[in-house]
C-alpha cells in the first residue's frame, strides 16, 4: 500500500507545479498555511512578496513581478506602460508596475515592487483583457489595441508622445488591426482624439 505523502511533500509538489504559493493555495488543498513559514525557515522556500513564496533556486521569468502581483490581486489588470512593455510595444521601461483595478475595489496593499494603481470602470475595465500564464499564475493584461487606447485616454499621465509611439509601433508591427484600434478607442471614448493620428500613420 503506497505511503500517503506528508504535508511538506504536498507543499513542495504544489510549489514545483505552480512556482508561486500563497497560504490560501495550501488551505484549498487542506494544508495549514503555517507550512509556508516553516519551509522558509528551513531554507526550502523563499518569500518573494508579502504572503507569496517560491522554491529557493526556482527558475524565474522576466515577468516575475507581474506574477507576484497577480497572485495578490487576481482581479487586477496590467495596463498602460506595463502592458506596453509586456507586449514589446514602443520603448517604455517603467520603474513602477501600472495596474488597473475596478473603480469600487479596495486599493491593493503591496510592499514591492512599487505599483501605480488606476481605477477603471465598466467596459473600460472588462474589455480587451488577455490572460497569460507566468510562473503558474494567471496574469491579466490589456491587449495591444486596448493598451494604445488607454494611453490616449491617460495621455496626461503617460504623455502624448508615448501614446503616439505606442500607436505607431502597434500598427507597424501588426499587433493590432485598424478595426481593433477603432473598437477600443470607442470603448475608451477617445476615437475623436485618436482618429487624426491613426489616419496619419496608416497612410
Amino acid at each position: 500500500m503506497p505511503t500517503k505523502p506528508t504535508a511538506t511533500e504536498r507543499v513542495l509538489a504544489l510549489a514545483r507545479s505552480g512556482n508561486l504559493l500563497r497560504g490560501k493555495d495550501l488551505i484549498a488543498h487542506g494544508i495549514h498555511s503555517e507550512h509556508l513559514r516553516r519551509l522558509q525557515q528551513r531554507g526550502v522556500l523563499e518569500r518573494c512578496n508579502r504572503g507569496v513564496y517560491r522554491l529557493v533556486g526556482a527558475a524565474v521569468s522576466g515577468n516575475l513581478n507581474l506574477a507576484e502581483i497577480a497572485k495578490r490581486v487576481p482581479h487586477g489588470v496590467f495596463c498602460l506602460l506595463t502592458a506596453l512593455r509586456f507586449h514589446e510595444i514602443g520603448t517604455q521601461n517603467p520603474a513602477n508596475i501600472w495596474l488597473a483595478v475596478d473603480r469600487l475595489a479596495r486599493p491593493p496593499q503591496i510592499d514591492r515592487p512599487q505599483v501605480r494603481v488606476f481605477r477603471f470602470s465598466g467596459k473600460a475595465f472588462t474589455e480587451g483583457v488577455e490572460e497569460h500564464q507566468i510562473e503558474g499564475v494567471t496574469v491579466r493584461v490589456t491587449n495591444p489595441a486596448k493598451t494604445v487606447a488607454d494611453c490616449f485616454k491617460y495621455r496626461n499621465k503617460v504623455g502624448l508622445e508615448v501614446a503616439l509611439e505606442a500607436a505607431r509601433d502597434c500598427w507597424q508591427s501588426r499587433k493590432a488591426t485598424g478595426d481593433d484600434l477603432l473598437k477600443y478607442a470607442k470603448v475608451c471614448r477617445v476615437w475623436n482624439v485618436m482618429r487624426p493620428y491613426l489616419e496619419a500613420i496608416s497612410q
